[in-house]
This record gives C-alpha cells, sequence and structure tokens, in this order.
C-alpha cells in the first residue's frame, strides 16, 4: 500500500509539474495586447514645405477645382506633374521655351511686394492681390497724403479731406466686365490700402461729423446712386468677380502662325489611323472629309478653287500640349463642273 501511495504522489507531482510547463509556455508564446496609441496610423503624407508655399502663392489665380485636386494628390510627384500642368495650360505660347504667363505672373509678385508691402508682403493686400491678377491698371489717380478734395458728382457734391487713396482704372478684365473702376483706402495710414465698398470710405470727414453718415461710409455702393455702376447690386458683383480667379485663356486658341484660331468653322468628318511603329511610338494620319458646299470657291487661272486650312494641336490624356501641325489643302473644278461640284464632298 505504502509503494502504490508513494507512486500515485510521484504521478501526481510530474502531472502538476507538466501543467505547470504547459502553461509557462502558453505564457511565453501568447504575445501582450497591443495598446490603440501603439497602432500604426493611416496617414496621408503630407506635401513637402515648398508645395504649400507655391499653392499659397499661385492662391489668386489658382480655381476651386484644382485647389481640390491639389488636396487629393498623394506623392510629391503626383504634385510636381500638377504644378508643370498647371503652368502649361496658362502658356500663351507653348510653342516657345518660356512660359510669358509664369514669368509675367512673378514679376508681377516682385512689384506688389517692392510697392505694396505695409507689415506684410505687398502680394498678400488688396493691391497687390488685384495687381498679381490682372496687372496694371490703364489709368492710375493716387492721393498717398490724402488732404483736401473735391468730391465727384456722384459723391455729393462739396470739398472734404480725404485718407490716402488710389483710384485704379482698367479698360476691359475678362471675366470682370469693361470700365472697371477700382477704389483703395488707407484710413490708418499705415501704407496698406484696402479695397474700398463705397466712395464715401476715403472721406476723412465723416470721423468729424461733417462728411457722409456712417451708414454710407460703412454700406456697399452708394444708396441714391446716379451711376448703375455704384448701384449696390453691381458693386457686389463686381467684389465676386474680382475675388474669383481670372479665366484661363486657351491656348489652343492661336495657330503655329499666330493668327488666332476659330474653332468649328466647318461642319467636318474625322477619321485617325494609327500604325504601331515601336514600343512608344506611333504614326497617325488623319482623314477628313467635308461637304464643299461648305467652302468658298474662286477663279484661280481658269480653275474654280476651295483652299482648306488644318490646324491641330496634339496634347496628352492630361491635356499637356506636345506639339501642333498645319496644313492647306485645296480642291478644284472647272467653271462648268462646278454646280455638279458643290454637291460632292471633299475627302
Amino acid at each position: 500500500m505504502s509503494g502504490d501511495r508513494l507512486v500515485q504522489g510521484l504521478a501526481t507531482i510530474v502531472f502538476m509539474l507538466l501543467s505547470l510547463s504547459g502553461a509557462s509556455l502558453r505564457a511565453q508564446n501568447k504575445q501582450p495586447a497591443q495598446s490603440p496609441e501603439d497602432k500604426p496610423r493611416k496617414v496621408k503624407k503630407e506635401p513637402d514645405k515648398a508645395f504649400k508655399e507655391w499653392l499659397n502663392e499661385v492662391g489668386p489665380i489658382l480655381t476651386g477645382p484644382e485647389r481640390d485636386a491639389f488636396s487629393k494628390l498623394q506623392t510629391n510627384e503626383e504634385r510636381e506633374h500638377f504644378i508643370e500642368h498647371f503652368w502649361d495650360i496658362r502658356d500663351p505660347d507653348p510653342d516657345t521655351r518660356e512660359n510669358e504667363y509664369k514669368d509675367e505672373y512673378y514679376e508681377r509678385m516682385a512689384y506688389a511686394n517692392e510697392h505694396f508691402a505695409s507689415g506684410k508682403p505687398g502680394w498678400l493686400t488688396d493691391r497687390g492681390r488685384i495687381y498679381l491678377k490682372f496687372g496694371k491698371p490703364d489709368e492710375l489717380e493716387s492721393h498717398p497724403a490724402g488732404g483736401s478734395y473735391q468730391r465727384l458728382p456722384y459723391e455729393g457734391y462739396g470739398s472734404t479731406t480725404t485718407y490716402p487713396f488710389e483710384k485704379w482704372f482698367y479698360r476691359h478684365l475678362e471675366g470682370v466686365g469693361s470700365g472697371v473702376e477700382i477704389e483703395f483706402v488707407d484710413p490708418s495710414s499705415s501704407g496698406e490700402y484696402r479695397l474700398a465698398r463705397n466712395p464715401f470710405e476715403k472721406d476723412a470727414g465723416a470721423a468729424f461729423g461733417n462728411g457722409p453718415s456712417p451708414e454710407d461710409v460703412s454700406g456697399i455702393g452708394v444708396r441714391n446712386y446716379s451711376r448703375q455702376q455704384d448701384s449696390p447690386f453691381a458693386v457686389m458683383e463686381l467684389h465676386k468677380n474680382l475675388e474669383a480667379p481670372p479665366p484661363i485663356r486657351s491656348n489652343r486658341s492661336r495657330s503655329l502662325s499666330g493668327r488666332p484660331v476659330v474653332e468649328d468653322v466647318l461642319v467636318f468628318e474625322i477619321k485617325p489611323h494609327y500604325f504601331l511603329q515601336s514600343e512608344g511610338h506611333v504614326i497617325t494620319a488623319f482623314t477628313i472629309q467635308t461637304d464643299n458646299r461648305e467652302l468658298v470657291f474662286q477663279d484661280r487661272g481658269g480653275l474654280q478653287t476651295a483652299r482648306l486650312n488644318i490646324y491641330g494641336n496634339v496634347l496628352t490624356v492630361t491635356e499637356r500640349r506636345l506639339g501642333a501641325f498645319e496644313d492647306s489643302v485645296e480642291t478644284t473644278a472647272t467653271s462648268s463642273e462646278l454646280a455638279e461640284a458643290k454637291e460632292r464632298k471633299s475627302v
């Protein structure tokens, strides 16, 4: 009996040791729970500082869709392609090495910083922002010290004293209008001229009770206006248009010779043919067909001749211009054949 008890005791001890060993192994194999703070987060990589600075610099001319598209870009390579395309579509003459629009934009920025700075870079001021978008005004009236001023008829006549102010005039601004008059006022004499909402903001007499009423000074436009451009609705429309980025002029509207291209002059059909030459190289031929009655025939040496000028751009899928071509083709007919020829088509 004692021997049996000894065997049972040893078996129990062995079983306990095995159980402890198994528990120890399980404890070693079990990985500690990961804290939520330690888990990697899916964070979109922020653009480099240079790209943020560029976005601010072109803010005055950046369209809403362009801003949205830029915010969705994931890599710096994508941002570089975006910037290249941004300037390409604004280049007035893609056939030259220079981008005149880009060069002029940064020249305007340098000018604004030199002439309009007032505690902040000049291109960030109201005058700088307008100058960046539209360039030098056609006419400029400047009163840098303010002082004595004779009110114009639409301002109510009479003499008064003004704060420093400037009046800019543009004969025409695309996307804004014609005969655009913009006034900037510096009521604090700090050098920062602000876009005025009405012609009374420059009147210093209002502060001493001998000028326009506070309602006139703080309002938009002129309440009892004599000029349509001074009406509150016209002024609000003007300011809205001035705040919007200028329209993008298509650089596809000019031929190789520099002549403007009028699109869709003729009704025509076009069929392209592609011939693969090698990896990445394709020859493309275009067949163009139009009705002869769309053409103008003129007598040249006894033959009735019609000429068709063809101009085309070669673009990538992102509308980046790679090149252009221009050609002139003719079709002829004798005087007796002209009536019948006009009922046919030319290819």
